[in-house]
């Protein structure tokens, strides 16, 4: 097999096993399990506890220790058996501590992914630029995959979705392990601090008003990003309980639909150097922020039959919102940090949007959709939208007034290359 080929089995079984359970599990949740919408918030904040602390200390580990293949391995085939153990959890304190297990292991391999992937397309003197793109897109058509192949066996509120997980999560370890070898780099200098060696030394871009409002603007809105993915299939299966909707293509089919926003979020980023060179940063930030407003307003009022078209709307409209936070994001710092400090920036953003604005998104919205729009296990989710709208049209509005960057189209000028 080629070199291509291999990486592009990578990405694809990489993404394949989170999109197996990830989009489905609130009907496992709630459907098949009956258990309460704050236990459930906690789920996902282990999406972004597990963002916080892992890649940090497994970069450490593959810089200086181990191959990060062998790593890589390693972390997937102990997820792959912490999700084979979850059908066997019979109470929502053992499932978060087992999903936890399950994400402290999954979560680093992300970054470890595409560590991986640059190393072995280097090492092979492939212009990494123009090569990884189509890699990666995989990873993505890879979360499809699953999440139709869940859907259409029948299995969307099943314990199966985790045993899926599991198999192909293990597989991929195995897999791994015959990939070309990536040894340490021992990049890391021997008279690091601690702080330096897990990325913490950008933490003194606080100091900075314009920084500090970025980290902070980054964490209110990360608190959004794994809203519909924790309560969008749950939302489009609840229809059944309408009878007008009960026998609906959407009801039957929701995680389908839901799959227009990975489609979406592919798409979307073939748009963005048009729209960085035409608007600048601060711009398609904000225009990110309305499409999160616009997002949930059209779920709230969308419905399976002469609403559908919102719910299909909402979906494209979510490959605006994702993509244009996180990669102009991305080159916000890229464009406005030290050399030095650029790749514990990077990291510092990513720890600020995917883990602690994930860990109180995920929280606090379990708590706050349980106290105020449940009554006996009926959830209000025209409402329960309709406050996700408010909460990012405040962030964009708070944004659009207290955010002040100037549009240089010299700093946006490569994205495309």
């Amino acid at each position: 097999m080629s070199i291509k080929f291999r990486l592009t089995l990578m990405s694809f079984l990489q993404f394949f096993v989170w999109g197996a359970w990830l989009i489905t599990v609130a009907n496992y949740w709630f459907g098949t399990k009956q258990w309460s919408g704050a236990e459930f918030g906690a789920i996902f904040s282990t999406l972004g506890i597990s963002s916080i602390i892992m890649p940090a200390i497994t970069g450490i580990i593959a810089d200086k220790y181990i191959n990060a293949e062998k790593l890589y391995g390693v972390l997937h085939i102990l997820g792959g058996i912490a999700l084979l153990y979850i059908p066997q959890v019979d109470n929502p304190t053992t499932f978060y501590y087992v999903i936890f297990a399950a994400m402290l292991c999954y979560m680093p391999t992300i970054s470890l992914s595409n560590s991986i992937a640059y190393n072995i397309l280097k090492t092979n003197n492939y212009d990494v630029v123009k090569v990884f793109p189509p890699i990666r897109v995989w990873g993505t058509i890879g979360f499809i995959v699953a999440m139709w192949i869940t859907n259409l066996s029948g299995n969307k509120a099943s314990y199966n979705m985790f045993y899926l997980a599991a198999i192909a999560a293990i597989a991929l370890g195995f897999y791994s392990f015959s990939l070309p070898k990536c040894p340490p780099q021992k990049l890391i200098s021997k008279d690091a601090t601690v702080f330096e060696k897990l990325g913490l030394d950008a933490f003194k871009l606080f100091g900075t008003y314009k920084m500090a409002l970025f980290f902070i603007f980054s964490m209110f809105l990360g608190g959004a990003l794994q809203l519909t993915n924790m309560y969008g299939d749950v939302y489009l299966s609840e229809f059944s309980k309408v009878p007008e909707y009960a026998d609906s293509f959407v009801v039957k089919y929701s995680t389908i639909i839901m799959s227009i926003s990975q489609v979406s979020e592919t798409l979307f980023i073939l748009a963005i150097p048009f729209f960085l060179k035409r608007f600048g940063i601060k711009q398609v930030m904000l225009i990110s922020m309305l499409a999160w407003v616009l997002r949930f307003g059209l779920f709230a009022y969308g419905n399976p039959v002469d609403g559908l078209w919102m719910i299909i709307v909402s979906c494209i409209v979510y490959g605006m919102a994702f993509d244009f936070f996180n990669i102009s994001g991305s080159l916000f710092i890229e464009t406005t940090t030290d050399s030095k400090i650029r790749s514990s920036a990077q990291g510092l953003f990513m720890m600020m949007s995917n883990g602690f604005g994930a860990f109180f998104g995920g929280i606090i919205s379990g708590i706050v959709i349980d106290t105020y729009f449940t009554d006996n296990g009926v959830r209000d989710w025209h409402n329960i939208w309709l406050a996700f709208a408010g909460y990012a049209l405040v962030i964009a509005i708070a944004f659009a007034v207290l955010f002040k960057h100037k549009h240089e189209p010299n700093d946006v000028a490569n994205v495309s290359h």
